[in-house]
């Protein structure tokens, strides 16, 4: 990753840009973790019909990377953002990353690919992947996420970014638009007892209006050629909204926080420079609405 840009994608186009690396993360106390052990790990991939079977040592092999990953999540934050909030690395430290390394269209688990030393994104098959480490942990910080907290992710992919905030808010919400990821993801926060994710599968355009007092952090994980208006609906005062936006594979994408004042008025600032792969379904046939930023 050169300069200041953060390259960050959630699907696996990966070989037209092959410097991609990003970073993201966020606030609060995160929940208490139960124990991990080998025979934990391959009884909650069972559960979410993901079957594994590791030995000691392979299992032992990828908690001794985790702490040198943790350090640099830390170490990352600093630079970026001055420093790294303790509820963000609590709760990258409780939630096992290697239980979100899974091919889907294969079927086959790859969790020695965790916490790996140079950080990128991960095929999870259907053109989505897992997004590398460091820019899930800055998009994080950067949402702030309290406790109390209600968010949603649009683009559940792997599960991991709304297993992660789901550790720091009261409730965590996620769309996937690609059918067969979203229904199989959506099996697997249970087995942790991640019992305040929800997710579905819809298009993230629309944002979740049946939760009807909206949203304190929206966090959009593909890049929109503009924010859908139904997303600052419902989008809370004093909420914040990060998407990327930018035209579809193309270089010249930026992060953008939005913010809602008390009056509802929103605000926008232009951060980080990134690389997404686009967002699908309504946004690809809908021009952009008269005044939208982006």
């Amino acid at each position: 990753m050169a300069d200041t840009s953060l390259t960050l994608t959630r699907r696996s186009l990966l070989a037209a840009a092959p410097a991609l690396t990003m970073g993201l993360l966020a606030a609060a106390p995160s929940r208490a973790a139960t124990a991990w052990s080998r025979e934990a790990f391959q009884d909650a991939m069972a559960k979410s019909g993901r079957p594994v079977s590791l030995t000691d040592a392979q299992f032992n092999a990828i908690q001794a990377r985790k702490p040198a990953a943790l350090k640099r999540i830390e170490s990352y934050l600093k630079e970026r953002l001055g420093a790294a909030d303790p509820a963000v690395m609590k709760a990258f430290a409780e939630v096992p990353r290697e239980y979100y390394h899974y091919m889907y269209e294969g079927r086959h688990a790859t969790p020695g690919e965790a916490y790996e030393d140079n950080p990128k994104p991960w095929a999870l098959g259907y053109g989505s992947a897992l997004s590398d480490y460091l820019g899930q942990a800055y998009m994080t910080q950067v949402a702030k996420p309290q406790q109390g907290d209600v968010t949603l992710e649009i683009g559940t992919g792997s599960g991991f970014q709304s297993s992660l905030l789901s550790r720091i808010v009261a409730r965590s919400y996620s769309i996937e638009i690609i059918e067969p990821l979203g229904k199989a993801v959506g099996k697997i926060f249970a087995p942790l007892g991640y019992d305040n994710v929800e997710s579905r599968v819809g298009d993230g355009y629309f944002g979740w209006p049946e939760v009807k007092d909206g949203f304190d952090i929206i966090i959009v994980t593909c890049a929109a050629q503009y924010a859908p208006p139904e997303l600052f609906k419902q989008l809370k005062p004093g909420g914040r909204m990060l998407i990327p936006i930018g035209q579809p594979f193309k270089r010249g994408q930026f992060l953008y926080v939005y913010t809602k004042d008390a009056e509802g008025k929103v605000h926008s600032k232009k951060d980080v420079g990134v690389f997404f792969i686009p967002m699908t379904g309504t946004m690809m046939k809908t021009p952009a609405p008269k005044g939208s930023e982006g």
